[in-house]
C-alpha cells in the first residue's frame, strides 16, 4: 500500500495539507505488534463477507429478538435499492400478523429542547418497569453532503446500557416533517420484536413540520419555559396536535419559570379544539436530568391509552393512519415514476430554462411536463 498521503473524500477543493491524512502500513505479527500470527497478506486481502438472509432468516431473527438481525432487518427495509425494497415488503407481510401490540409515542420539540435526555430519562424508567423500548432518533440529513451525523444514541449512554432497549438512529434522507420514509415500516419491525413501547424522536421542528402524527398513538410535545406567551400558545400548528405539551428542564433556578409556562399554556390549550376525541390536552413539566415529573407523564399517556381504548378512538386513529400510509405511498410512487420517465427527463432541461429566462410561466410549464405523462399514459 502507498505511504502517499492520501485526501479524503470530504476535503474541501481549496483544503490544505491539514486536511490530509496519511495512510501508513501495519505492522507485523498480531493485531497487538507482538510477535505472533503474521499480519494478512498486503496484496489479495480477503475480506469476510457476512451470509445473505433469507426473507425467513429476517423473519425469524426479528421474531425471535435477535438484535444483530433486527439491526439489519432495519436496513433492508430502509434501503431504496429496488431488490431490497421487494424483499422488505414480503419480510414485513410476513411479520405484520405480529404487529400492533406496543404504545407509539412521537416526542418532538425545538431544537435543543432535551429530547434526547428525556427519551433516556423516560426509558430508563420504563425499561426498569418491565417495558421493552425501541427508540427511532431520526437525524436530519444535510442538505449540502446529504449526510448525517446520527449521533443520538451517544446520548443516551445510560439507555444504552439496558437490556430492554433497543435504539436505532436513522437519517431523515430529505424527507420533510420530522421523521423519515420508513419510519413507519421500522415500527412495525420492532413491535414484531417483541418492543411494547416505541419512541420516535424527530428532528428538531417548527410548527408545521408534523408528519410524526400521523404514525403514533400519543403526540408529545416538548417546550421550554419563555418559549412564548399564551398568544403563542393560541397559534395553529403543530401545538393544536399535541395530545400532551411537557416544560421540560423544570428544575433549578428555571423551575418557577417552568411552572408559569405551564399555567400560560395550560390557559392558551383552552382555546383550542382537542388534538384526540375525548382527550383534553394538558401542559406538564419535568426534569430529564433529576428525574421529577417523569414517571407523571408516563402516567399520562398509560391513562390516553386506556381512554381512548374504551372509546374505540385509540382503534380508529390506527385504522386511519394505515389509509393516510396508504396514499402516502401511492403519492411517493407517482412521483417517482414522473421523475424517471424518460419524456420528462428529456424535456425537463428545455423547459427548466423557459421558465429561469422568463419565457415560460411556471404554471404553463407545470402542465407542459404533465401533458407529456398523460400523453404516455393514453
Amino acid at each position: 500500500m502507498s505511504q502517499e498521503k492520501q485526501r479524503p473524500e470530504w476535503v474541501p477543493p481549496e483544503g490544505g495539507d491539514e486536511f490530509t491524512t496519511n495512510v501508513m502500513h501495519g505492522v507485523e505479527g498480531g493485531h497487538d505488534g507482538m510477535p505472533g500470527a503474521r499480519s494478512m497478506p498486503r496484496s489479495g486481502h480477503q475480506r469476510h463477507r457476512r451470509r445473505q438472509l433469507s426473507v425467513d432468516d429476517h423473519v425469524q431473527g426479528v421474531l425471535s429478538g435477535d438484535r444483530s438481525i433486527l439491526a439489519r432487518t432495519i436496513t433492508l427495509v430502509e434501503s431504496n435499492a429496488p431488490a431490497h425494497m421487494e424483499m422488505a415488503q414480503e419480510v414485513l407481510k410476513h411479520l405484520l400478523p405480529h404487529t400492533g401490540n406496543s404504545m407509539r409515542v412521537g416526542i418532538t420539540g425545538v431544537p435543543g429542547v432535551g429530547k434526547s435526555t428525556f427519551i433516556e430519562a423516560l426509558g430508563v424508567f420504563l425499561c426498569q418497569h418491565e417495558h421493552r423500548v425501541a427508540v427511532l432518533a431520526v437525524d436530519p440529513s444535510s442538505s449540502v453532503t446529504r449526510g448525517s451525523i446520527l449521533g443520538d444514541k451517544t446520548r443516551m449512554e445510560m439507555l444504552v446500557r439496558e437490556p430492554n432497549a433497543f435504539i436505532r438512529p436513522s437519517p431523515t434522507g430529505g424527507t420533510l416533517g420530522g421523521v423519515t420514509r420508513k419510519s413507519r415500516e421500522t415500527m412495525l419491525v420492532c413491535e414484531a420484536a417483541g418492543f411494547d413501547v416505541i419512541l420516535v424522536e424527530t428532528v428538531g421542528v417548527g410548527q408545521s413540520e408534523i408528519t410524526v402524527r400521523s404514525m403514533v398513538d400519543f403526540f408529545l410535545l416538548l417546550m421550554l419555559s419563555g418559549a412564548g406567551d399564551e398568544l403563542q400558545g393560541i397559534k395553529k400548528g403543530v401545538i393544536e396536535l399535541a395530545d400532551a405539551l411537557l416544560i421540560n428542564k423544570a428544575d433549578g433556578d428555571n423551575k418557577i419559570r417552568a411552572q408559569a409556562a405551564r399555567t400560560e399554556y395550560n390557559r392558551a390549550l383552552h382555546y383550542l379544539a382537542p388534538a384526540t376525541e375525548g382527550w383534553r390536552t394538558r401542559a406538564y413539566t419535568c426534569s430529564a436530568v433529576t428525574g421529577e415529573g417523569i414517571a407523571e407523564i408516563w402516567d399520562v399517556i398509560t391513562d390516553f391509552r386506556q381512554k381512548t381504548t374504551e372509546t374505540g378512538v385509540f382503534q380508529n386513529r390506527r385504522r386511519s393512519q394505515i389509509l393516510d400510509w396508504v396514499y402516502t405511498m401511492v403519492e411517493e410512487h407517482l412521483r417517482t415514476r414522473f421523475f424517471n420517465d424518460p419524456r420528462v427527463i428529456n424535456t425537463r432541461p428545455r423547459i427548466e430554462q423557459a421558465v429561469i429566462e422568463g419565457t415560460l410561466p411556471a404554471t404553463v410549464a407545470a402542465q407542459e411536463l404533465l401533458h407529456i405523462v398523460e400523453q404516455r399514459e393514453t
